[in-house]
């Protein structure tokens, strides 16, 4: 096939994915992203107190083409391996949890793995793409919100969250119906820094009760320096009744919530910082693993394509490269 004009709406790692293999493949390829970097919900938040993983804590390898690519990530140190004291807190207290599950994260922030990869890729943010028109067959033409139109492209692949998909895939009506069916759930995420470190051995903790999930001593991680750093997300529920609440009020409730899993008073925090992701993760599981209208030149993908893990974001881009291929 010969070199062709893509653009990737969406750089989150189903979209970095799907862009570097086809960079990889000689294309010419172009990513549109309305946040100021990349990454997504591979999100890192530097602060004077250290960096904090805001989105993704961490991502595990169970596939073969997966765990290929981390061994060339990790002997680049992209990405390092996580050993947590890891911990469960339900109805019956704080206990070790038994999970010897393997665990990644990127170094030095989560953020820095897909920035690695679009490193020989061109990436324009702070551009949110609205609206994909048609032009003459086989060409497409990108409209910003600012009404500012982008291409032409020979090939246009949508990696953003589903229920923005569906507004960018007004074009192609049966895909539009067909992510349409998905749903999802958000998520209240507070980062907190502390002068000195918590008298706790807890690294990391799945919450079972209560309005958190998941609980994680950020500084803990490898190449993470500063103060001791914490990051605890909200369950989706809890989320989705707070969904209005103020910063103020969230990180109030958050602490309070963080203070009983750990079983200690929290001191005064050097800083705290909350984010609110509206789209943190797809209700269901699926199996489509990518989506594609070829006779259009429209492809799809993203994590919600499958089960909204971190490996199947990538899975989805990868398939997504080889189908337009």
């Amino acid at each position: 096939m010969s070199s062709l004009r893509i653009a990737v709406v969406g750089a989150g790692l189903a979209g970095v994915s799907a862009a570097s293999a086809l960079r990889e493949d000689d294309h010419q390829v172009f990513v549109f992203d309305k946040s100021r970097g990349c990454g997504g919900r591979l999100s890192s938040k530097r602060t004077p107190m250290g960096g904090f993983d805001l989105g993704a804590q961490y991502f595990t390898a169970r596939d073969s083409r997966f765990r290929h690519a981390l061994q060339h990530w990790l002997d680049s140190g992209w990405v390092a391996e996580w050993t947590p004291r890891l911990y469960c807190y339900d109805d019956t207290g704080l206990h070790e949890s038994p999970d010897d599950q393997q665990r990644f994260v990127g170094l030095p922030g989560m953020s820095a793995l897909p920035r690695q990869l679009l490193a020989d890729v061109t990436l324009t943010s702070q551009t949110h793409i609205e609206r994909l028109h048609p032009v003459e067959p086989g060409q497409w033409m990108l409209e910003d919100k600012t009404g500012v139109t982008h291409g032409p492209f020979d090939r246009v692949v949508v990696a953003v969250p589903a229920p923005q998909a569906v507004v960018l895939l007004e074009p192609a009506p049966t895909l539009q119906q067909t992510v349409a069916q998905i749903s999802m759930s958000p998520t209240w995420t507070l980062a907190v820094a502390f002068d000195q470190p918590l008298a706790t051995s807890v690294d990391a903790c799945f919450v079972r009760g209560g309005p958190l999930d998941w609980v994680s001593r950020n500084s803990s991680k490898p190449g993470r320096h500063g103060s001791d750093s914490w990051v605890v997300h909200s369950t989706p529920a809890w989320a989705a009744d707070h969904l209005e609440a103020s910063p103020e009020s969230v990180t109030a409730h958050l602490l309070e919530a963080l203070s009983e899993v750990l079983g200690t008073a929290l001191p005064e925090p050097a800083c705290t910082h909350v984010h609110r992701w509206l789209l943190a993760r797809p209700d269901d599981k699926r199996n489509w693993g990518a989506l594609a209208a070829p006779e259009l030149g429209l492809y799809v993908c993203g994590d919600w394509c499958l089960d909204g893990r971190v490996e199947n974001a990538w899975l989805s881009g990868q398939q997504t490269a080889r189908t337009l291929v």
